[in-house]
């Protein structure tokens, strides 16, 4: 079996995040199944950037600890992840920028000196292209054709002109080939070329992507990280698919601008994490009154205020199951994996219209800003399956025969009739303060009763099209874990080890958190013999939300907030301390 964790760290400002990305998609033309995963600081310049890439010939879910092969540009990244070697890892390095003493290292790591900036120099290179010169270096190591690499970067520079893509295979082959004069056949893994049948996606990606699926067309973003990978595809694409994207002067522009755009009748989106978000909460309340249809990404990232912009967490959920003012109904839905992002993005754009309320899709930095293989097949399945759900939008004709017109109308289901601005007859009021069914403010307390139970009823019919809780694993188990979002992929892969090993264990994975499957849950936790919650956050946010919902106490907990993912490690040790 084959599985590599291909590490590259070095200054920002030296393409690492490229470079990295570009190895991740070797990997999957080599047929590989692939997990990518970035660590920086915030900084514009300077700092430890490191970018893991994990592959391996079977299906793989998450990074791993160990580092197979460790690109270090300069020596900080040797001191910072000397200690994650591999027992047979190599470490490419360039002798004459940083200095190695090789009893610094076990005797069983190959140490790969490669003179990556006077081959720069030497094809006449910007010495930034010490990256490109790394990953051929690195593809030498365990793949004899640089083909491969070379095709790649004329795709990904065809564009710029045959001089961009001369100096990069001329650099990147230097390296290659350097490699393979002084150090082939010394790595201990060789990876063969497959069949390629997986697809390699970013999770804002697949939030973007899947929001176009769905027919988006206008889009709201002010840029902040985790989430300007949604920002970035949505421009990207905007022209083809007819787009409105908009870069506010702020968050609380930007939801507002949504809002309008929705009620004048396109699906509309936007997109923020925890801070930005603080200040949309205002702009929640006022779609949620108007009753009009609205998605929201919340990327979450640890706070407080700028808190630990780069890193990752699970800490927003209390937060947006329950910012703005007072009750009312609202859709949280949390994805675990790249293919969820772009599948539940989807489906939440159906809620939000066929509902008329406001669906959060929550996700994390680990998710966004990571990249993982996904079968092909898999992917065209479910953008076949999806069909556009535009809800109780009135056409021309049916606006045209309204006599007297309610845009909150008092109906069984909750869900009025929502007319567009410009219909003839379908001319009526929104505002934000109470209001009766034509939209006039209106405060008597039995229209305030009747008002607040339309809007709930919407709910009670929403929620028979949510995904049941997914339980990952045999039935029958010594112990099951909860959890939700992206603690999905090194869960999934924890569990892949344990069973190696003998060890059972399930997931139970709750993707729609609000409102919440009290009956499935609770009937998986009654029938678990030991129960554990792993997730992102300091306080237990969503061990809470269990109690709270169906009065059972989970055994154990497994929390992390210190900006870092899971590891599968960690819960491999976790789960055996908890079983012996």
């Amino acid at each position: 079996m084959v599985d590599i964790q291909w590490m590259i760290g070095g200054e920002a400002g030296y393409g690492i995040m490229t470079v990295g990305v570009m190895m991740a998609k070797i990997l999957t033309r080599l047929g590989m199944s692939v997990f990518d995963y970035v660590e920086y600081p915030s900084l514009i310049r300077g700092g430890h950037n490191a970018y893991y890439v994990r592959a391996s010939d079977t299906e793989i879910f998450s990074q791993k600890r160990p580092i197979d092969i460790l690109v270090a540009l300069n020596r900080e990244t040797i001191d910072k992840h000397k200690h994650e070697l591999s027992e047979n890892a190599a470490v490419v390095y360039d002798p004459n920028v940083t200095k190695v003493e090789p009893n610094e290292f076990a005797s069983t790591v190959l140490l790969v000196a490669v003179p990556l900036l006077e081959i720069t120099k030497q094809v006449g290179a910007d010495r930034l292209m010490i990256n490109t010169v790394s990953v051929g270096a690195s593809l030498a190591l365990f793949y004899s054709d640089y083909q491969i690499l070379q095709d790649m970067l004329q795709g990904i520079f065809g564009r710029k002109g045959e001089s961009v893509v001369a100096i990069n295979v001329n650099t990147s082959k230097a390296g290659f080939d350097y490699v393979v004069k002084n150090f082939a056949g010394k790595f201990s893994q060789v990876v063969e070329k497959k069949e390629q049948k997986n697809l390699l996606i970013g999770g804002a990606e697949a939030l973007a992507i899947g929001a176009i699926r769905a027919g988006v067309k206008f889009a709201a973003i002010y840029p902040m990280t985790p989430i300007n990978g949604v920002l970035t595809t949505l421009t990207a694409y905007a022209l083809k698919y007819n787009i409105v994207v908009k870069e506010p002067e702020d968050e609380i522009a930007g939801i507002n601008m949504a809002i309008g755009a929705s009620f004048a009748g396109v699906r509309s989106l936007a997109a923020t994490s925890g801070g930005g978000f603080s200040l949309m909460v205002e702009g929640l309340g006022l779609a949620a009154q108007t009753e009009v249809p609205l998605v929201i990404i919340e990327g979450m990232r640890p706070g407080p205020a700028t808190g630990f912009p780069t890193w990752t967490g699970q800490g927003d959920l209390r937060f947006v199951m329950h910012a703005a003012q007072d009750d009312f109904p609202r859709i949280v839905v949390a994805p675990g994996d790249f293919l969820e992002a772009f599948t539940y993005t989807m489906q939440a754009f159906n809620l939000a219209e066929k509902y008329q309320l406001l669906v959060i899709v929550l996700t994390d930095k680990y998710l966004n800003e990571g990249h993982g293989t996904v079968a092909t097949e898999k992917f065209k399945i479910q953008n076949s399956k999806f069909k556009i759900e535009r809800g109780k939008i009135l056409t021309d004709q049916e606006a045209e025969q309204q006599t007297d017109y309610k845009r909150y109308a008092f109906v069984a289901d909750g869900i009025s009739p929502r007319s567009i601005p410009g219909q003839k007859g379908g001319i009526g009021l929104s505002g934000s303060d109470e209001h009766d069914e034509r939209g006039l403010y209106n405060e008597e307390a039995e229209n305030r009763i009747k008002m607040m139970d339309k809007r709930f009823a919407k709910l009670e019919q929403a929620i028979k099209e949510f995904s049941t809780p997914v339980l990952y694993g045999e039935k029958e188990a010594s112990l099951t874990i909860l959890g939700f979002g992206s603690t999905k992929l090194p869960v999934l892969e924890a569990m892949k080890w344990l069973k190696a090993e003998g060890i059972t264990v399930n997931f139970l994975q709750v993707a729609f958190l609000h409102p919440f499957p009290d009956e499935q849950v609770s009937q998986i936790i009654k029938n678990a013999k030991k129960t554990l919650v792993i997730e992102g956050n300091k306080t237990g946010q969503f061990e809470g939300l269990i109690r709270e919902r169906i009065g059972l106490s989970i055994n154990h907990n497994f929390r992390k907030y210190d900006g870092r993912p899971f590891y599968p490690e960690e819960i491999v040790e976790k789960v055996k301390s908890l079983l012996s």
